[in-house]
């Protein structure tokens, strides 16, 4: 399989695994939909680690697939395409990408579908679409500009250009830089921490800040107090309050 979905400590990590270079056919995108589909439903995974191995997390799409392609073919595959990455985006559990080596084009959108993204010191990441006459398509022009604003999603899609670690940082497409050894374990123990927490106020948190972002904000502030209103019906909510009141806050242990 090009992807796999391995899960210890409730933390389940979508591997990536087409050597050399993670190439993104449509084998591997209709598997990674697959996963996240699964991953979504399992009740022992309570948290996502996105993970393309110790040198490369992708390179991007198959080009030598896609250049056999035509419009007609493309108007049939492109929506697929993006559901396969929106099935990640809309995992409803906390996903942090572990970005090692080169994530471009199709590899950079699959980062950004996560909620959390930890580089290794010497990944590059960009959308170079432009310089085969194309537009990113699997979400890179509108998730990218919703995380660094616009103007530097123009750049980075208008020119092509790739960074490195250290200016995605900068330009907050990553959230973290740490050495290249370091950065799945880093990632691991980010996913492992939020699993331990209550699940369903998480996914309220998530779907609550995704929906905000992508309408006004009297519809995101409806989706708040629905979801805000609904926890109280859960134990973890009253777990939560009877830990705070009795033992102080941060020492409740969630179902």
């Amino acid at each position: 399989m090009t992807v796999n979905l391995e899960v210890a400590e409730g933390v389940g990590t979508i591997r990536l695994d087409r050597p050399p270079m993670n190439a993104l056919d449509v084998a591997t995108q209709d598997r990674l939909k697959e996963l996240a589909e699964e991953a979504t439903r399992r009740d022992d995974v309570r948290a996502v680690v996105l993970y393309g191995g110790e040198k490369v997390f992708a390179a991007g799409a198959d080009i030598k697939e896609m250049q056999t392609m035509d419009h007609t073919a493309m108007v049939l595959r492109s929506r697929t395409l993006q559901d396969s990455f929106t099935a990640v985006a809309r995992i409803p559990k906390p996903v942090v990408a572990a970005v090692t080596g080169y994530a471009l084009g199709g590899g950079c959108e699959l980062a950004l579908c996560a909620d959390f993204r930890i580089a290794a010191d010497n990944a590059k990441l960009g959308q170079p679409e432009i310089l085969l006459g194309l537009i990113p398509g699997a979400g890179g022009t509108q998730r990218l500009a919703r995380l660094i604003g616009p103007s530097k999603a123009k750049d980075l899609v208008f020119t092509g250009r790739m960074v490195k670690a250290d200016e995605a940082l900068s330009l907050g497409l990553v959230d973290r830089v740490v050495p290249a050894a370091d950065v799945y374990t880093e990632a691991h123990a980010w996913a492992a921490k939020l699993a331990q927490g209550p699940a369903l106020a998480l996914r309220a948190a998530k779907e609550s800040i995704d929906t905000g972002l992508e309408t006004d904000i009297e519809t995101g502030l409806a989706v708040e107090r629905t979801w805000f209103a609904g926890l109280f019906a859960t134990e973890d909510r009253a777990r939560g309050m009877k830990s705070f009141v009795e033992e102080g806050p941060g020492k409740a242990k969630f179902s």
